[in-house]
């Protein structure tokens, strides 16, 4: 009989030993793998976000990504830019915060955008009404485009007709504006209580009534496949040194460095614990079926079954109880990050396209490998113990 059917032959002799036994590896392999999705599920989640709105490369006024300071002179800049080699397209993005007057109620705190017509693709997804129209940029009144939180709070629909007053960091008395309705979408970076509307440049210039009506808060940069984000970044870098432009991958690893450290704190600690409870999980359940055929050890040692052979058996019998407990870990850790990140996804300031898991092959390939590594380290003690046992007092203690 083969190392692989004696370990298999112990494990299912009696089987609800090791049914537990395997439960309890699936349950702990489970949270081990939930700690390893949170440790980057945020951040691949954020970097597809980033990529899915078209654009590889942002340019800002100042090295803080997260306040952003206004760009001046916003249009001049962004065709200066647009003419580099290494760019494909440009767009402005102008943010002001507002208050909507309809239906006879007063929505304070919400985010009026602007940005350059054609790259409304990139922005929102339309789901009532249409985009505004090239014809519609000069209409009166403006047109605008508004997210469903919006429409329900002010009972909105396309055709609708609201008041938009811009609120100043002074205090002022700007009149409201109105504007017309004509699509609900879908807001790429919006959260699940963010009131936001986005107009043509003319509204958000007549909205405004005050200031430089071309600052902007951030150009989106669209760079060319034979010269890549990193290549156009360098290039903006060198035409405007006054500015910062990030790639993607540089804006990921700026956030990941200042935002996403807390996530990565705490799933290195919990994995740390939690593979300690792997170990002694396994170690104890390998150590109490060793002690338990001490006597079957020993008689197999006096009939000439070599040392390797028995650490062999141990070795196989930990490594199925890894390996199927492992393997169901998988399925059980996904359901339960499923309904963690619903949770987590619920805290204030959350896209609503970002998730805290996210299920990557690699991160499954490194969750079997570190149950695989505790299994081997954990079967060490086991091992010792069969392979030193000594023959003669082990099998006088059995038949005593």
């Amino acid at each position: 009989m083969t190392s692989r059917a004696l370990a298999w032959r112990t494990m299912t002799a009696e089987r609800a030993r090791g049914g537990l036994a395997i439960a309890g590896v699936a349950v702990i392999g489970a949270l081990l793998f939930d700690m390893l999705l949170l440790s980057h599920g945020l951040l691949v989640s954020y970097r597809a976000l980033l990529e899915s709105a078209g654009y590889d490369v942002r340019v800002v006024a100042t090295d803080n990504v997260i306040v952003r300071m206004p760009i001046p002179n916003a249009t001049a800049i962004a065709g200066a830019i647009e003419r580099l080699p290494e760019i494909r397209e440009v767009a402005i993005l102008r943010r002001a915060r507002a208050a909507v007057l309809a239906s006879g109620r007063s929505l304070q705190d919400v985010t009026l955008l602007s940005i350059s017509a054609g790259a409304e693709r990139h922005a929102w997804r339309i789901v009532a009404g249409s985009n505004p129209g090239p014809d519609e940029q000069a209409i009166e009144p403006p047109p605008l485009v508004v997210n469903r939180k919006l429409a329900e709070a002010a009972s909105l629909s396309p055709g609708s007709i609201v008041r938009v007053r811009v609120a100043l960091a002074a205090a002022s008395a700007l009149p409201a504006v109105p504007f017309r309705v004509v699509g609900i979408g879908d807001f790429l970076f919006d959260t699940a209580d963010d009131l936001t509307a986005s107009t043509s440049v003319g509204g958000f210039v007549r909205a405004k009534a005050a200031g430089s009506g071309d600052e902007a808060e951030v150009l989106l940069v669209a760079s060319r496949p034979e010269f890549g984000p990193a290549a156009a970044a360098a290039a903006i870098q060198r035409l405007r040194p006054d500015l910062r432009a990030y790639s993607n991958e540089q804006l990921v690893a700026q956030i990941n460095e200042n935002g996403f450290a807390y996530f990565r704190q705490i799933s290195f600690v919990l994995s740390s614990i939690t593979l300690g409870f792997a170990f002694l999980l396994v170690a104890t359940l390998l150590t109490v079926s060793v002690n338990q055929q001490l006597g079957q050890v020993a008689a197999l040692r006096a009939l000439g079954i070599p040392r390797r052979r028995i650490a062999a058996t141990l070795l196989w019998e930990s490594a199925l109880l890894v390996g199927v407990g492992g393997l169901l870990s998988i399925p059980l850790g996904w359901a339960l990050a499923s309904v963690l990140d619903r949770i987590l996804r619920d805290m204030p300031g959350i896209s609503e396209r970002v998730h805290f898991f996210v299920f990557e092959p690699a991160t499954a390939a490194v969750h079997l490998g570190l149950l695989a590594a505790t299994g081997l380290a954990a079967a060490a003690y086991p091992v010792w113990i069969a392979t030193r046992l000594p023959i003669a007092a082990t099998l006088r203690l059995e038949t005593l």
